[in-house]
Formats: structure tokens, sequence, C-alpha cells
């Protein structure tokens, strides 16, 4: 097994399992073999400030679990059901699939599939917020 595989920019800071870890001048490429590791670019990361619509907030709690600040335990239940409020919104299929996967990773608990997964539902909400205005 390959693992996580993570390529970084020159200066491009992540977090991992709760520590900020900064890339040094040149482009890099490196392996997260641990299956459980926490792991959160900081550029995609979301300012509690822009947790302002119901994905982005799902993202938001999810980004917390990943830096630590967020039991995993306490965050399951709250994650399920706020996912499920997605499904009543997001009906066709495609966002569904999203949402089944997302489902998944969270019960398997890869939070970082979890938010990865969400994150592709953001420009469709984003459509759905514009259209609503």
């Amino acid at each position: 097994m390959s693992g996580l595989v993570l390529k970084l920019a020159p200066k491009e800071r992540v977090l991992i399992n709760g520590v900020v870890i900064e890339n040094g001048d040149r482009r890099s490429r490196f392996s997260i073999m641990t299956p459980q590791a926490n792991v959160l670019r900081l550029r995609d990361a979301i300012h509690p400030d822009e947790a302002n619509t119901p994905v982005r907030r799902v993202c938001y709690a999810a980004q917390l679990v990943l830096s630590g600040d967020l039991e995993p335990g306490q965050a399951r239940q709250q994650l399920l059901r706020r996912v499920e409020e997605l499904s009543q919104v997001f009906t066709d299929t495609d966002s569904r699939r999203v949402l089944s996967e997302a489902t998944d990773a969270l019960v398997a608990e890869h939070y970082y599939k979890f938010l990865k997964s969400l994150r592709s539902l953001l420009p469709r909400e984003e459509r759905l917020m514009a259209y609503q205005q």
C-alpha cells in the first residue's frame, strides 16, 4: 500500500495529526503511510469566518477533527446528522453519490476522505446560493 501521497509547493504548510509542517524552498513529495493519519493542507482550510453555509460548516467541523480540536467520537454523530440534512437539499444523482461516499468515509473514520468528498459539493452549493439570491 502506497499511502497518501502529498505533493507540496515551496513553503506550503500542511497539518498532520495536529502538527503544522512547512515545506522547504523546493517542491517535494512524500507519502503518509499511517492509515489513520489526520492530514489537512492549510491552503485548503476553511477559516471560521468562512464557515457561513451548510456545506462549509460541515467541512469546518471535519477540519476541527483533523486538527485535533474536536474529538472524533463527539463529532461523528453530529457530522452524520449534518450529512443527512445536506441530502435533503442535494437531491441530484451525483450529489447523492458524493454524500454516500462522504458517509462511508465518516463511518470508517476516514475524516480526510470525508472532507475531500464534501469539498466537491462547494461549487454546487455556491451555485444554489447564488440562484436563491
